[in-house]
């Protein structure tokens, strides 16, 4: 297996591949790696540490090897963090002063005096030698640091045993293929990549078309059939053999594709249309990127492919579809609300999408008929636009409220909320038969274990815009704050062409969501918040890292929220850096230690995106004075360099405060679903011997629900975590039965 599926094996889903090895014994090898991983914040399994320990000694160091290079890299402990200011979060200096000393250390040097940029902007700060740039090795910041003091709520994973390399290989490759919502770039990558490797193994299903592009484009490059049906499959497809995006938002250069590789991409789009015309429908929606295909494929040199060659005589505007759009508009325009109903039965997603829509115009006098086709139709959508609908109408009766906004990048904004209020009858039973057909589709268990931190997940409805790491949630997704500081890090590394500028900032927001404060490079202090200090550059291999350390008992009384923002204030975006990283660790007063300390790591997640702002998550006290985080994975609209959190503070506000005010649909929802429809919860535990007794003998289904699989959880249990949440809302639900 290659080295590096290797490590993402085990980051993705906390499992040990362990390929066949000679016996012996390898207790004290075990032992070593012990204390390495519990350094780390992680341990061994009883089961996996029995199966290292009857290795040979050699065995288990190749083992241990990538082990330890997989979960350093997962909790960012793989860098030497060195930050500006060694005794950090002590002895920062106020901003002014500190930028006059580095004035005065330049002036006074001849042989930087004359560097020094004084112009009608004011002083170039990064003309003086001693800004931005380290002062000090790592190894002379440890020299000085204090002892860390491990704590009881350091964070602990545990680490499984796996199976064989290509065994994981291929369970990974099946759970990333049946994913029911869209993957992370990383993801995706993977996706392909396992695809390659796995030639042979077939996932079952791969709801999403994305990432069944994807798996095709291996097919095709290993000499296999792609499985397609619809044109829009085919793009993707050719989007994806040249190595674009198959998600269709960013057009790619299609490169030039072999004679084979042209027929059958015009042998399919013309049987997909031969068997169903109305699909020529779709071709309206991607024009542009029909007409670049066209100029790659050559369609007019099959003759024999008529159908084929249809679909780029409608991109082209030589021949029109009446499309499925301009009906429903014309009904709706003639105010036929009945008929637009009628008309959308028969693509159930634009259906469920358009429910608002349709009980504005519609009233009580669609509602028994709207009902009635959602009951019908609706076990043909997609378990998140299901979530996504229900989570809307929720959200149409909160006072005050405003519409989030968030596209394919991620990239968010908002609007106040001006819409008509929704009936509230019509609201409701509408609602009903969402919830209906959501519990329809929900795990058929009779008891379910739940761990009570993964009832404020947001149930999952796309990885887009979420880096992988550690403690990474949905979007809305809320954990609680543990410890009595925080304290948020980013570090990069920049490519080997371009000087590249990242800032870690933070707004501190009222009640309000008004603005109380910040901190940043312009602003090292607050009250109760201190900034590491700004780094201007990031030479590979170190990189740079920059903290803000929050002791949030000494924040001001009037702070309710903090919002961390990552800007690139010069240089590439977050996309084209070799490393880039953002997180956060969680520490009592007592824990000195160096700045970074993996086993206080809750968070860290890769930076990802075309954008040069990132509000990742937002903190909020709540009335009794805990604090808690809520997932954002929201990008700004920012400018190509220069980017301080004083401008990109108001809209990071807002979008907070969308979020923050927002009510999403929680696996704890789902969980209370199950519970209605009869199925008995209670919170994860040992099996008593009756439930043991029955999952034994069959007569008791017995699921887990939870954020990480727990330690002798016994054969049969069907275990969900964090990496196959979405796995709990399935993309299909049950055949309606026959009306009564």
């Amino acid at each position: 297996m290659p080295g590096m599926v290797h490590t993402e094996i085990i980051q993705r889903t906390l499992r040990v591949p362990l390929p066949a090895a000679e016996p012996g014994d390898g207790t004290a090898a075990v032992r070593r790696l012990d204390a390495a991983l519990l350094s780390l914040g992680f341990a061994l399994t009883a089961d996996l540490r029995a199966h290292l320990e009857g290795l040979a000694p050699d065995a288990v160091l190749r083992t241990a090897d990538p082990l330890l290079a997989a979960v350093r890299g997962l909790v960012g402990a793989d860098a030497e963090h060195n930050v500006y200011f060694a005794d950090f979060p002590r002895n920062v200096p106020d901003t002014v002063e500190f930028w006059l000393e580095c004035l005065v250390a330049a002036v006074t040097d001849p042989a930087h005096r004359d560097a020094v940029v004084l112009g009608p902007d004011g002083l170039d700060l990064l003309s003086l030698p001693s800004y931005g740039r380290l002062r000090h090795t790592y190894a002379e910041l440890a020299a000085v640091r204090d002892a860390f003091v491990a704590g009881a709520k350091d964070r602990w994973t545990l680490l499984h045993r796996g199976g064989t390399p290509e065994e994981e290989a291929r369970l990974l490759y099946t759970d990333l293929a049946g994913s029911t919502v869209p993957l992370s770039d990383a993801d995706r990558d993977l996706l392909g990549r396992l695809a390659a490797q796995c030639p042979d193994h077939e996932p079952s299903a791969i709801p999403v078309r994305e990432n069944r592009a994807v798996v095709n484009a291996a097919r095709v490059l290993a000499g296999r059939p792609p499985v397609l049906d619809t044109v829009t499959d085919v793009l993707r497809l050719a989007q994806a053999l040249s190595d674009g995006d198959p998600t269709l938002v960013a057009p790619a250069r299609l490169r030039s594709f072999t004679r084979r590789e042209r027929r059958l991409l015009l042998t399919a789009l013309d049987g997909i249309v031969a068997a169903d015309p109305g699909k020529l429908a779709d071709v309206g929606r991607r024009v542009q990127g029909w007409k670049r295909l066209g100029e790659g494929l050559h369609p007019h040199e099959y003759p024999a492919l008529g159908h084929a060659r249809d679909v780029f005589a409608v991109a082209r505007g030589d021949k029109r579809v009446r499309t499925l759009a301009a009906r429903v508009e014309a009904a709706f325009g003639s105010g036929d609300v009945a008929a637009a109903v009628h008309l959308l039965a028969g693509a159930p997603g634009t259906l469920v999408r358009s429910l608002d829509r349709i009980i504005v115009a519609g009233g009580s006098a669609v509602t028994d008929l709207l009902v009635e086709r959602l009951n019908a139709v609706g076990h043909r959508v997609s378990g998140r636009v299901l979530a996504s609908a229900r989570e809307q109408l929720a959200n149409r009766s909160l006072p005050g409220s405003v519409r989030l906004f968030a596209n394919e990048t991620a990239r968010g904004w908002t609007v106040p909320d001006t819409r008509p209020p929704l009936p509230e009858a019509d609201t409701a039973a509408v609602t009903a038969a969402l919830d209906a057909l959501i519990a329809d589709r929900l795990p058929d268990v009779d008891l379910l274990l739940v761990d009570p931190a993964v009832r404020d997940v947001a149930v999952p409805r796309s990885g887009r815009g979420a880096g992988k790491g550690t403690g990474v949630l949905p979007r809305g997704s809320v954990t609680a704050v543990e410890g009595e500081r925080l304290r948020f890090f980013v570090h990069w590394v920049e490519g080997p062409d371009t000087t590249t500028d990242l800032d870690l900032s933070v707004m501190l927001l009222g009640e309000d969501f008004g603005p109380l404060g910040q901190v940043s490079w312009t602003n090292l202090k607050d009250t109760g918040a201190v900034h590491s200090g700004d780094l201007v550059e990031a030479p590979a291999p170190g990189g740079a890292t920059e903290m803000i350390d929050l002791e949030l008992a000494a924040l001001d009384p009037g702070v309710r929220y903090v919002v961390p923002q990552v800007l690139v204030y010069s240089g590439d975006r977050f996309t084209f850096l070799p490393e880039a990283f953002f997180g956060y660790m969680s520490l009592d007063t007592a824990q000195e230690g160096m700045p970074f300390e993996p086993r206080t790591v809750r968070v860290r997640s890769d930076l990802e995106g075309e954008s040069r702002v990132l509000v990742p998550l937002a903190f909020a006290k709540g009335e009794d004075g805990t604090w808690s985080a809520r997932w954002m994975h929201l990008f700004l609209a920012a400018d190509e360099q220069f980017n301080r959190v004083e401008e990109t503070g108001v809209p990071g506000n807002l979008l907070a405060r969308g979020v923050l005010s927002r009510r999403y649909l929680t696996v704890g929802d789902l969980v209370g679903m199950m519970a209605e429809r009869g199925v008995r919860v209670r919170e994860a535990g040992p099996l008593t011997e009756e439930e043991a007794e029955g999952l034994a003998t069959g007569g008791l289904r017995v699921g887990y629900l939870g954020t990480e699989l727990p330690e002798g959880l016994p054969d049969g249990v069907r275990a969900i975590t964090l990496p196959t949440l979405a796995s709990l809302l399935p993309d299909t639900g049950p055949e309606p039965g026959p009306a009564s």
